[in-house]
């Protein structure tokens, strides 16, 4: 099983896609997220920055035995399922949905996820990168 599960992540980055910065903004902002939930696009692209690096097929292993996937660093413990790790699958997606250079599943997730309680504050790296700061640069000359 183990074999699969890396085989499976080696597939999804052969086929990852890594985003320049104003493309993503772009994308962002044609998906609806600026604004989405009072959350302004910098603070989706810092997040996403730190979270992933603008890559779609971006995965980390957990030390609780669960996997993050995607741009969105989504985990699979409550957001996705990966078939292999219990899952409360907020989502109603796969995992691997998440790692598609196609990021409708994983944005609409992400949409999922700050309509928790917790909003974006769920994700460690906005917090850490992003919250209370400038993030003027995150959108600095995309022209959008």
């Amino acid at each position: 099983m183990r074999t699969l599960f890396v085989l499976f992540l080696l597939a999804a980055v052969a086929t990852a896609k890594v985003f320049e910065r104003c493309d993503w903004a772009r994308k962002l902002k044609a998906s609806g997220m600026d604004g989405y939930r009072g959350i302004s696009l910098a603070n989706w692209v810092c997040l996403t920055k730190h979270e992933s690096n603008f890559n779609t097929g971006a995965t980390n292993r957990n030390t609780d035995g669960s996997t993050d996937y995607g741009i969105f660093q989504i985990n699979n413990r409550w957001w996705c399922d990966n078939g292999s790790f219990r899952s409360s699958n907020a989502c109603k997606t796969s995992c691997r949905a998440l790692l598609s250079d196609d990021v409708t599943a994983a944005i609409n997730c992400a949409k999922r996820v700050v309509r928790d309680p917790q909003g974006i504050s769920a994700w460690y790296a906005w917090r850490d990168h992003c919250q209370g700061r400038d993030l003027s640069s995150y959108l600095a000359g995309c022209r959008l």
